[in-house]
């Protein structure tokens, strides 16, 4: 009894060291190949010259398919029942899906962007109250880079369903600013002294070519819509040195902005 105790024993220690030393094997080897295959997979992308939004998501989508692949090659090795273990997988799936609706839509979000490609890597856009330059689409959430350098994640779910403003897709933008002048200020000479302003500006485009015109006449002010337009990665260039230049334009001519004046009253005794 003994003896067949001992050699039962050998035989599943055996049996089960093989299968154990095997599975090693496979995860080993399986990583490695799966390294291979995502690295061919981006040089193949690169070659055909894929976005770079498009490249990233991809490759993380094929490694978590490949990893759960692998896990599967290695408990069928251990004598798991893959196919008693696919169905718990997918009982389980259902349950986790059902809890993480979210998280799904957010998949369901990424995949949107991918394939109808409203922003891609290194666009500026506004989207979910945020502005920010776009520096990675990945599964589940996007994320942006803000005008202060904060890293801004939003949820590809709320991103894909929401309106997305993208500054980068026309290649120029219009500046759009307004000045006040005084009432006894000539409209004629305003408007010249403005439009020089913005066409001395080499950053200021000839075409679409720049406006300057009355926007209102306001309680205490004409006001004037001042309408250069630039290159996108000209924008805020434009926008400080349009609104420098002015005021020292308009001073030089001897046109007054208006401003709230304080009168002193003085009281006699």
């Amino acid at each position: 009894m003994k003896e067949e105790w001992i050699d039962t024993g050998i035989k599943y220690a055996t049996d089960y060291g093989l299968r154990i030393i095997a599975a090693i094997i496979i995860w080993v080897v399986g990583s490695w190949i799966i390294k291979k295959l995502l690295s061919s997979t981006k040089k193949f992308m690169e070659k055909r010259e894929y976005d770079e939004s498009l490249k990233k998501f991809l490759v993380n989508f094929l490694g978590w398919v490949l990893k759960i692949l692998l896990i599967l090659a290695i408990l069928s090795k251990l004598g798991v029942e893959t196919t008693s273990f696919a169905a718990i997988l997918a009982a389980a799936g259902l349950a986790v899906g059902m809890a993480l609706q979210g998280s799904l839509g957010n998949f369901a979000g990424g995949v949107l962007l991918m394939i109808f490609k409203p922003i891609k890597i290194g666009d500026l856009i506004e989207a979910q109250g945020e502005i920010g330059v776009v520096k990675e689409i990945e599964i589940f959430t996007t994320k942006l880079i803000g005008l202060s350098n904060k890293e801004i994640i939003i949820p590809n779910g709320a991103l894909s369903n929401g309106n997305i403003v993208n500054y980068t897709t026309e290649g120029t933008r219009r500046v759009d600013l307004v000045f006040g002048v005084g009432y006894d200020s000539d409209i004629k000479k305003t408007k010249e002294v403005l439009m020089k302003v913005i066409t001395d500006n080499p950053k200021v485009l000839q075409q679409p070519a720049p406006t300057v015109n009355v926007l209102e006449l306001a309680d205490s002010s004409v006001n004037f819509a001042v309408r250069p337009w630039c290159k996108t990665e000209d924008y805020w260039d434009v926008y400080f040195e349009t609104m420098e230049n002015t005021k020292e334009a308009l001073d030089a001519a001897g046109i007054e902005i208006p401003y709230p004046h304080q009168v002193e009253i003085h009281k006699e005794n």
